[in-house]
């Protein structure tokens, strides 16, 4: 599965990554992750002290990843409303879910303060991006001058992950797509109104 180019450190992390996205952390067995990787049980302890320092590089490998591409869209050229819109559209495997909002979902990593930290920095990271885009579309009077954007950035990440959720649960992409249509429209209307 993974090339001669990879190191077993990368592999673990790596196949941990995607067993965390499919099956969460209780489902991820040790077994699974050597299985799937391609390695032995030595190699893992090697470079690990067991499956939670393992989970731990992963989830930040995740949220590294995760904070990568907010920074790209929403650091790109255009308007602030170009680049919410680009961050709502790019490209996703909705029915798959969110690799960090699944693990919102884990009671493992929540009860866990090291493996949820790199959740929540995450999380909070992508609200702060959103927030900081939608201010200065206020300061530029591309957005109605009331709106909050810590507000507008909960709302983001809210319609995201409950899209994710929502097409999960029917099987289709329509209820997130749907979600980000409302969203977009509402963020489309006009600053100000006139005569």
């Amino acid at each position: 599965m993974y090339g001669e180019v990879m190191s077993t450190q990368e592999r673990l992390i790596e196949t941990t990554r995607e067993l965390l996205w499919e099956r969460g952390y209780v489902g991820t067995s040790p077994k699974a992750i050597l299985q799937r990787a391609g390695v032995g049980q030595g190699s893992m302890y090697h470079h690990f002290t067991g499956k939670p320092d393992l989970a731990l590089a992963a989830i930040r490998r995740t949220g590294e990843e995760m904070r990568a591409t907010i920074d790209r869209l929403l650091g790109a050229d255009g308007s602030a409303y170009e680049r919410v819109e680009a961050y709502l559209l790019r490209e996703r495997d909705v029915l798959r879910g969110c690799p960090v909002g699944r693990l919102t979902m884990d009671p493992d990593v929540i009860a866990s303060d090291e493996l949820r930290a790199p959740v929540d920095e995450t999380i909070a990271y992508v609200k702060s991006r959103i927030a900081d885009v939608v201010q200065e579309g206020v300061a530029d009077g591309e957005f109605a001058p009331h709106l909050v954007p810590a507000e507008i950035a909960a709302a983001v990440v809210a319609t995201v992950q409950g899209g994710y959720v929502l097409a999960r649960a029917s099987g289709s992409t329509e209820a997130f797509d749907a979600g980000v249509r409302g969203l977009l429209s509402l963020l489309r209307s006009p600053a100000t109104t006139t005569d």
